[in-house]
């Protein structure tokens, strides 16, 4: 049985986080929604391991009115009732009040600069930002900036790893390992 290469994370891993390493970890992405999926995704995150996040994927689309920013950020008292009662979710009210906060931010961002994906992929220029194959760092100055941004606009659990981890996320940081069949793959030369 011939295995393909790829990045250590992702393998002898679950297919849902191999799927999810050969199909959407690094791939530029500056469709809204899909950015927005993905940052509410890595908020709840935060301190948890991402397979948890994967395995609960489309519990969050359902229970987050699939992930349409205009409807989370309308969220009231008795919908987050509701989200900590579903157990099909991750049930943490801090993180579900940020969603409901980031939402409105979210749209704000998109107000303000026409797009979310022209606000973020503005930090870089429109350019992806390719890791080295090598070395893998937990946060950069980049994710550092974007946070510092993120938070002073209102967001919350938006620290310097997680966005760093969001960057990887939606390709707009390529961090693939060498040895790995996506390193040149993704517009690396």
């Amino acid at each position: 049985m011939e295995t393909i290469p790829r990045c250590k994370w992702a393998q002898n891993v679950p297919p849902i986080h191999e799927k999810y390493h050969d199909t959407e970890w690094g791939v530029p992405c500056r469709d809204d929604e899909k950015l927005y999926e993905m940052l509410l995704l890595e908020c709840f995150q935060a301190g948890l391991s991402w397979l948890i996040v994967l395995q609960k994927r489309e519990a969050f689309r359902a229970a987050f009115d699939n992930f349409d920013a205009q409807k989370i950020a309308k969220y009231d008292g008795e919908k987050i009732d509701e989200l900590l009662q579903n157990k099909a979710v991750i049930r943490c009210r801090r993180k579900i009040e940020a969603a409901i906060g980031n939402a409105n931010v979210y749209l704000d961002i998109k107000r303000s600069f026409g797009s979310f994906s022209a606000y973020l992929w503005g930090f870089t220029d429109g350019k992806i930002i390719f890791g080295d194959g090598e070395n893998f760092p937990t946060s950069t100055p980049l994710s550092d900036k974007i946070s510092k941004d993120l938070k002073k606009r209102g967001m919350k659990y938006v620290g310097t790893v997680t966005i760093y981890s969001y960057l990887q996320a939606v390709g707009i940081v390529n961090d693939h390992e060498k040895n790995c069949i996506c390193y040149n793959e993704r517009g690396r030369t």
